[in-house]
């Protein structure tokens, strides 16, 4: 970790010169984040190891949430311009959240087959509602002609607040089909569902 860290350094001061003639540099107001589950299927030890060699196997499964990261920088979440009460978010910053799912999926209760999907949010005091909706080029503007299905979110409070939002596909390890929770929290606030494969 050492190495990683000099290495860093070094990089930054090598570059601080070619810098000076350009306007300071700052961070950008939300980035991109990711939360990716690779599901598997497990092998039967009883059975026969496979004639197939490792390098011709079936690529993973995956199931991948790819979200914009706003941060909270001091401001209140629940405001008109942030996260308003009672109305559809897009549930990150800049470009619409996407889930991609290799498989079908059940969501809180909803099948959601196989694809790419567009998430929203509609953000209350009590408990959260999650609109999955057809991925079809969508921006921030929500129109509900795209839905594929809305999943009650149980909303819990946090003692200690979340400065950037963060959403987590949670495996499960139970036996059986993959499954898991579906998690958003920010703020104070945390909402989740439960997920599995169909």
């Amino acid at each position: 970790m050492r190495k990683l860290t000099l290495s860093i350094t070094v990089l930054s001061l090598g570059a601080a010169g070619a810098l000076t003639a350009q306007s300071p540099l700052r961070p950008a107001p939300s980035g991109r984040a990711t939360s990716v589950v690779t599901l598997t299927v497990p092998r039967d030890p009883a059975a026969p190891a496979p004639a197939q060699p490792a390098a011709q196997a079936a690529p993973p499964i995956t199931v991948k949430l790819d979200y914009g990261q706003p941060h909270l920088r001091g401001r209140a979440l629940h405001t008109d311009s942030l996260v308003p009460y009672d109305s559809t978010w897009r549930t990150g910053a800049n470009d619409p959240t996407t889930l991609t799912t290799g498989v079908d999926l059940v969501i809180g209760g909803a099948t959601v087959p196989a694809g790419t999907y567009v998430l929203y949010t509609i953000p209350t005091r009590g408990d959260w509602k999650l609109i999955i909706q057809k991925s079809a080029g969508q921006t921030a503007e929500y129109d509900p002609k795209h839905d594929v299905a809305r999943v009650d979110l149980r909303r819990r409070n946090l003692s200690e607040p979340v400065e950037s939002l963060t959403m987590w596909l949670i495996p499960s390890t139970a036996p059986g089909k993959g499954g898991g929770e579906l998690r958003l929290a920010w703020g104070t606030t945390a909402v989740s569902t439960t997920w599995s494969v169909k």
